[in-house]
């Protein structure tokens, strides 16, 4: 293995996660106040963090895979990791946060199913964020048993 690759790809996935983290803050203080997203990150800083944690692990993998393969400049039918698994868990990550902003668009009953099954969307976005790191590290794996 080259530790150049694997040190790229692990400095991608915690320059990600922590970009991950920032966003998150921006987004909630932006819409709700500096106070309110302290609040809901010392509430549910174990998702949040195990989040963000899951799609820095995605990203240094994704990274490792492509520089692996362009290193290599093989074609051997390695598929193309996508990123779809990640935007799903961070879609249903922070869909809980349309409670902010549903009341204003009139949406309430939405606003309440959604703020009632928060943890479940946590749950969800973690979920989905596993099987990201399963599907890719799947493909790291064929990729070195063709090599």
């Amino acid at each position: 293995m080259n530790k150049k690759i694997i040190i790229k790809s692990v400095s991608y996935g915690v320059f990600c996660a922590t970009a991950l983290l920032a966003v998150y803050f921006s987004v909630i203080t932006a819409v709700s106040g500096w106070p309110f997203a302290v609040d809901q990150f010392s509430q549910f800083w174990y998702f949040v963090v195990s989040l963000a944690i899951g799609f820095g692990i995605q990203i240094a993998l994704y990274t490792y895979l492509k520089n692996m393969v362009h290193k290599l400049d093989s074609s051997k039918g390695v598929l193309a990791v996508s990123g779809t698994t990640s935007t799903g868990a961070m879609i249903s990550c922070c869909a809980h946060y349309l409670v902010n902003i549903l009341p204003v668009l009139g949406v309430t009953g939405f606003v309440s199913i959604i703020s009632q099954y928060q943890i479940e969307f946590f749950w969800t976005g973690l979920a989905f964020n596993m099987a990201g790191i399963v599907y890719i590290a799947r493909k790291v794996i064929i990729f070195h048993k063709q090599i």
